[in-house]
């Protein structure tokens, strides 16, 4: 225990954001940077696949179920080295380990946000779509305004959840040399040599510290959304009621 508090002491700055400003920013810092541009860079395509997976068009349809399928099919250390090696390819350059695997998780995420999206959408409870249709509004106001908000509300904690899984996963980006926090548990246990064992338990308690606290959040707001569900349960005409008044009037062209 004692050798576990020395290590900490004399490297915790190491741990905390690596190299910096001396050399590439690393540690937590690049593992919590690299995790929340991953998920925010991936909502918004998550979203766009989604759609297009409900889509009455099969040729928009097919295609992206097949690379949701694909991508969430295979290993996401292969997609990692997949776009290690085509990246720079593509674009002509070389790409840093940090761009690389920002890369490959908008594209992971991205795959696997979309069926909690989806899920989200299909859950509600079809008067939602009957009622914006019977009130004039077209697809795009339906999705927008009264769709959208509250499927995403709902889906919030398993957004979240989601973003644990993405801190998780940002340990893979150790096989192309992103400094994040296991690359500098890595550069502690080679200087050390000798104590391989109290090193990589304290990533563990790291990442078991980070994600514990996010978990227990994601369960206060599941508690949260629960209570308000139970709240507006027995007033679905009032909601509907409320949401309409807030929308804009549709014009003919949005009229079915």
């Amino acid at each position: 225990m004692l050798s576990v508090i020395e290590i900490v002491r004399h490297n915790w700055l190491l741990l905390l954001i690596g190299e910096y400003p001396h050399g590439p920013l690393g540690g937590v810092s690049a593992t919590l940077i690299l995790s929340v541009l991953g998920i925010l860079l991936a909502f918004p395509i998550s979203v766009l696949l989604a759609l297009a997976r409900l889509s009455p068009f099969a040729a928009l349809r097919w295609p992206m179920t097949g690379l949701v399928y694909t991508t969430r099919g295979v290993p996401l250390l292969m997609i990692i080295l997949w776009t290690y090696f085509l990246l720079p390819v593509l674009l002509g350059r070389p790409v840093s380990g940090f761009v690389t695997m920002l890369c490959t998780l908008v594209l992971y995420e991205g795959c696997y946000l979309s069926e909690v999206v989806r899920a989200g959408i299909e859950a509600l409870p079809k008067g939602q779509t009957e009622a914006a249709r019977a009130l004039g509004h077209g697809y795009y106001n339906r999705m927008r305004y009264i769709i959208l908000p509250q499927a995403l509300y709902n889906m919030l904690p398993s957004m979240l959840s989601q973003f644990i899984s993405t801190i998780q996963d940002t340990t893979l980006g150790y096989v192309i040399n992103v400094q994040e926090l296991t690359f500098a548990a890595n550069q502690i246990n080679n200087q050390l040599l000798t104590k391989p064992f109290q090193v990589f338990f304290i990533l563990a308690i790291t990442f078991f510290a980070v994600c514990f606290t996010l978990t227990r959040l994601t369960h206060l707001l599941e508690q949260r959304i629960a209570a308000r569900r139970r709240g507006t349960a027995d007033q679905p005409t009032a909601l509907m009621a409320t949401l309409g008044a807030d929308l804009p009037l549709p014009t003919g062209e949005e009229l079915l």
